[in-house]
This record gives C-alpha cells, sequence and structure tokens, in this order.
C-alpha cells in the first residue's frame, strides 16, 4: 500500500468513527450528532467537492465528483445528514478499493516484469566499475556475474553459463549460452561468469523495449473500454436531467411534498454514477495484458485482446514457426558433377546470406570456405542467389530460379525436403536436398486452436507443394499455400480476409524477421519466437516470446476471459443500477439501497475485474 493509500485508510477510518459516534447518538442530541456526521463527512468528502470545483471551472461538469456532490449536499439540504455522510464515506471506501486494485494489477505486472537492470558492470581503463546501464555505449565490454540480470543486449566474448530467461518467456527452462552467443538484456546469469561486448544502446535493448510495451499497453483502448468511455460522457448528463424532472415535475403534476421528490431525485443521482463501469473495464482489460505477460505473451493494447478474442482462422507462416527452421542437408544428388564440389560453390554462392537454407548450406561443407573467391552477388527475393565463384556463374536456388535462367532440372528422388538446385555457367549441375523438422508442440498447438473454436487453420509457405502439404497433413491444417514470393503471403491473407465471416477476426503468426507486411496487415498480427528481434516487436500485435506455438491458444483463452468479465461486469453493473433505479423511483428504495447500488455493485465488479489477472500457463 501506498502512502497515498495509507493517508487515506486513515482518513477513512477516522470519518467512520466520527459517523459511528453520530449514529449511536441518540437523536435528542441533535447539535453534537450534527457536529460529528459533518466531520466525517469533511474528512472523506472535502477532496471530492475540490476536485468537482475544478472540474466545473475548467468545464469538466458531469462526472463522478459532480454527481456525488450534488447528490450529498443536496441530503444535507433536506436534513438527511447522517445518508449523506454515509454515501460520501462509502463512495471514498470504493474508491479506495479501485485504487488498492488498480495498484495490485500494477504491481503484479512490475513483478512479472521484473526485468530491469538496475547496474552493469564496465570494463573502464582496465578495471571493473559500476555504473548504470544508460551510461554504457556499443563496443564497451561489461560483466556479468553468477545471479545478476543481463543489463544489455550483446555478444558473449568470454565465459559460458546458462541463463533463466522465465521473466521474459514464462518458461523456466535454462538457455546456455557460449563465446560468439547473443544474449539479451531482462535475462538471469546462472552459474558462470560472461564477459559481454555490448551491441545496443539502454534505450534500444529488448528490456526497454519489453517494459515500453507493458507500460503503454493500456494507451490502446478496446472498442469496448472506448465505447464505455463514451456512454459515461454521455450517461452522466442524461442522468442529472432525469434526476432534476423527477425531483419537479412529480410535485407539480400531484401536488405532493417536495421533499419527498427531491429525496428520491438525490438517491437516483447517487445510483447513476457510472464508476462500476468505468473501473471494472479497463481494469478487466489491464488484468488479461498483466496475465498474459506471466506466460510469457506480450499485448501491446487492449484492442488486440479483444480483436483476438474473437479469433476464427489462424494463418501460419511455416519456417521457424510451425517448424524448427533449422535446416540440415540430408542428401546431394550431382548431375555431371562431384558431391563435394557441388557443395562448395552452393556454401561459397551463398556465403553473404544469413538465410537459414544458407547456414545450413555452409554447416554441411566441413572444410574452410574462401569468400574472397565469390563477387558480384545479387539475392533474387523468393528464388535464390546469383554469384561468380572461382570465375564461374553460380545459380543456387528453387526451382523458379531455374525457370527464370531457362534451365531444365533433373530429380533423382521424390521424398520431401526442400530443393536447392545449382546451375554451373548456364547448366544444370544437381540439387541438395534439406530438411526442416516439425516442432513437436506443433501439433498439440492445431489441437489446441481446434478446441478454443478456432474454426479455420492455414499454413503459408514458400517451399515447394510437396513438402508443403506434407507438413499440413502431419499437423491437420485444413489449407495450404505453398510456393509463396513474400508479397504473395499478402495476397493470400487478403484473400483469407475477404471470406471472413462478419465480426470475427483473422490471425497471422509469423516469425516477426520477413513476416512484417503481413503481420501488420493481417486483423491481429502475431509474432512467434521472437525473443530479441526488433521485426517482431515492431510490426506484430501480440508477441509470444518463446518459440512455442501453442502459447497462442493460451493467448485467446486468456483474451476470451477478458472480454467475457467485461461482459458480466456491464450486464450486472447495468442491471442492478436500472433496478435500483426504478425502485428508487416508485419509492420502494432508499439512499441506503442507493449507496449498494453504487459503492457495492463497483467494489464486486471490481473483484470480478481482477480474476482476469489469474491465469493457467498452460
Amino acid at each position: 500500500m501506498s502512502k497515498k493509500q495509507k493517508k487515506e485508510l486513515y482518513r477513512i477510518l477516522a470519518a467512520a468513527l466520527f459517523f459511528a459516534a453520530g449514529m449511536l447518538t441518540p437523536e435528542r442530541f441533535f447539535w453534537p450528532r450534527l457536529v460529528l456526521f459533518v466531520c466525517a463527512y469533511l474528512l472523506v468528502g472535502l477532496e471530492v467537492l475540490k476536485t468537482a470545483a475544478i472540474h466545473i471551472a475548467h468545464g469538466q461538469v458531469f462526472d463522478e465528483n459532480f454527481l456525488m456532490s450534488l447528490a450529498t449536499i443536496g441530503a444535507w439540504a433536506i436534513g438527511e445528514y447522517s445518508e449523506a455522510a454515509a454515501v460520501m464515506l462509502f463512495y471514498q471506501v470504493g474508491e479506495l478499493f479501485q485504487s488498492l486494485a488498480v495498484g495490485k494489477s500494477r504491481r503484479s505486472i512490475a513483478a512479472l516484469m521484473d526485468i530491469r537492470p538496475d547496474t552493469a558492470n564496465l570494463l573502464r581503463d582496465g578495471e571493473w566499475v559500476t555504473v548504470e546501464p544508460q551510461s554504457v555505449r556499443p563496443g564497451d565490454l561489461i560483466l556479468i556475474k553468477p545471479g545478476e540480470k543481463v543489463p544489455l543486449d550483446g555478444i558473449v566474448r568470454e565465459g559460458s553459463s546458462s541463463l533463466n530467461t522465465a521473466a521474459l518467456t514464462g518458461e523456466s527452462l535454462p538457455r546456455d549460452v557460449a563465446p560468439g552467443d547473443g544474449v539479451i538484456s531482462g535475462c538471469v546469469n546462472g552459474g558462470g561468469m560472461l564477459q559481454v561486448e555490448v551491441t545496443r544502446p539502454f534505450e534500444e535493448s529488448t528490456v526497454s523495449r519489453i517494459l515500453d510495451l507493458v507500460e503503454n499497453a493500456s494507451s490502446k483502448k478496446a472498442k469496448t473500454e472506448a465505447f464505455i468511455t463514451r456512454f459515461a460522457r454521455w450517461y452522466t448528463p442524461a442522468v442529472v436531467i432525469a434526476a432534476v424532472l423527477l425531483a419537479l415535475l412529480p410535485p407539480i403534476i400531484t401536488g405532493t411534498g417536495w421533499s419527498l421528490w427531491l429525496s428520491r431525485a438525490l438517491s437516483f443521482l447517487v445510483i447513476s454514477c457510472p464508476c462500476a463501469l468505468v473501473i471494472s473495464v479497463p481494469l478487466s482489460f489491464f488484468g488479461g495484458i498483466g496475465g498474459a505477460s506471466k506466460c510469457g505473451i506480450l499485448v501491446k493494447g487492449s484492442s488486440h485482446l479483444e480483436d483476438l478474442a474473437a479469433a476464427d482462422t489462424v494463418v501460419f507462416d511455416k519456417t521457424g514457426t510451425l517448424t524448427r527452421g533449422s535446416f540440415s542437408v540430408t542428401a546431394i544428388h550431382p548431375d555431371n558433377f562431384e558431391s563435394k564440389e557441388l557443395l562448395r560453390l552452393a556454401a561459397l554462392a551463398e556465403c553473404y546470406s544469413d538465410h537459414p537454407i544458407s547456414l545450413s548450406l555452409r554447416a554441411a561443407y566441413k572444410d574452410e570456405l574462401d569468400d574472397s573467391k565469390v563477387s558480384r552477388v545479387n539475392e533474387i527475393a523468393g528464388c535464390g542467389v546469383r554469384a561468380e565463384v572461382d570465375g564461374h556463374a553460380v545459380l543456387v536456388g528453387n526451382e523458379k530460379l531455374m525457370k527464370l535462367n531457362d534451365i531444365p532440372i533433373t530429380l533423382h528422388d521424390s521424398c520431401t525436403g526442400a530443393l536447392v538446385h545449382v546451375a554451373i555457367d548456364g547448366r544444370y549441375a544437381g540439387h541438395i536436398r534439406i530438411s526442416d523438422q516439425v516442432k513437436p508442440e506443433s501439433s498439440q498447438a492445431i489441437a489446441l486452436l481446434r478446441k478454443a473454436g478456432v474454426q479455420k487453420t492455414v499454413m503459408l509457405t514458400g517451399d515447394s507443394r510437396e513438402v508443403g502439404e506434407a507438413v499440413a497433413a502431419e499437423l491437420g491444417l485444413d489449407e495450404v499455400c505453398a510456393e509463396l514470393l513474400p508479397q504473395n503471403k499478402v495476397e493470400q491473407v487478403e484473400q483469407l480476409l475477404s471470406r471472413q465471416t462478419s465480426g470475427k477476426k483473422l490471425v497471422f503468426v509469423g516469425d516477426g524477421i520477413n513476416d512484417a507486411p503481413v503481420l501488420a496487415r493481417a486483423d491481429v498480427g502475431v509474432a512467434m519466437g521472437a525473443l530479441g528481434s526488433d521485426a517482431a516487436i515492431e510490426a506484430a500485435d501480440i508477441v509470444l516470446m518463446d518459440d512455442d506455438p501453442r502459447k497462442l491458444a493460451a493467448a485467446i483463452r486468456i483474451a476470451r476471459k477478458t472480454l467475457r468479465l467485461v461482459k458480466e461486469n456491464i450486464i450486472f453493473a447495468l442491471g442492478v443500477k436500472l433496478l435500483t433505479l426504478l425502485l428508487v423511483t416508485v419509492g420502494v428504495a432508499s439512499m441506503w439501497e442507493a449507496v449498494f447500488a453504487d459503492v457495492g455493485v463497483a467494489v464486486i465488479a471490481i473483484l470480478n475485474a481482477m480474476r482476469a489477472m489469474r491465469v493457467e500457463q498452460k
């Protein structure tokens, strides 16, 4: 509890003592009783009256402070002293409860995302000095001791250890690192000492990006949340007008006493305060975002959580999303050429590319590669590479590349897998078969999505139709679109969007490195396995911080639970308020029932909203 909250609590307790003393004082002691109620009222109500006056001065008349001030001042005017003090006292109890609930949500997220490093051990003039991470620059060398948080992104230069990524991914499985491996800020170093060369300044580091995402998630409001804000803007003046009419018209029409209808109008004002909705709806979304971050799922705003709850179609990129993305050479089929020489020329032609297939070709060639023999490298998007190697024109890529250059191909087998075709000086030289393994979690992920109510699952891939269909059959996907260039993926998503049922949403899941255009085009873009990927964090609406596709089903489950809680609170709050307003109008309910309809409903709605923070991690 913060100092401000403690101060509020002490003020409420003091006011409650004065109020209790006033209620226990016999009615014949009018003035002492009145003084006790006035003290109770001023202790908790002075700030509300002051806030209402400030808002009125700035043209913001119709808010909950105005409603409470008007209702309680009116109660004093007609002699309902105990009711006036009670309304303000219980209103402030509700406000404190709201403050505690929001504070708990924020602390929960802060605890989950307790990844901000406090210090960094910097090598300066041959000595290790402790500095703030913000003062470290790229190229500096830092020391990370066992048990310390990794303060900045970098590359390990000395030492080996295991990193705990639980705060980022929600998973307890450690990640081993050795010299040459990249490390990202926010992880906790396990047992070894690490010397790391910093690659990014602190403000651009992974930890800063993630914290910024979580802290600013509330800025993108859901449609429901925005509607409640607009609703309150029109609702409050409407109920004030209704209360005025309730106070004036019945006495004029029926000739009954003014005080009776004024009392009912004041109760009407207390009930009509929309704080239960205004508080609980944003709190539900905030809790859902916090609960998701606990599972290693970063949601950029409540609008994306709301859209995810309506997910009907899920479209996957294949490589790195449903498959491991770690290719390996499984066969070499030369055509009037030596196998090792075919592999050497292919590896050299691909030596400047970071594509997984390029890396696998270089890894398969065990000997050292002399890249000085390579020149005029030209990468052709979606097709492959053209380069000059040892004075020979070498083409390395897929079947499209061969067709573009009018080179006929010869296939040696029919096994599934990606084929890398090689042509030298315009003649076909053979092909190299590369295989990518399906992630063991992918099949279960598809099953979980179906269980969650997803109607259609689609896979997009640049691989051959045979490879795509084999993976789709293994995982039980509904549809596969193969042999796609990067721009074709956007076109396919456009077609799928045009066939979407009204009110339903399409989700695209990719690795975030080369899928930015599709992530941006989908109703909800989800970047998976995006630990440290700038492209993923920038382009996606939702970021799954590890390589487990099952997290998508968990994200949908959290989104739907959050929306369910929001709807429950709206129906409950409006239902109770409307019923009590009716009872007050006909004289069945009094100011005390009005207090319950306002504060009681708000407290119940807040408790319900806080359930959004409790999520199952699997």
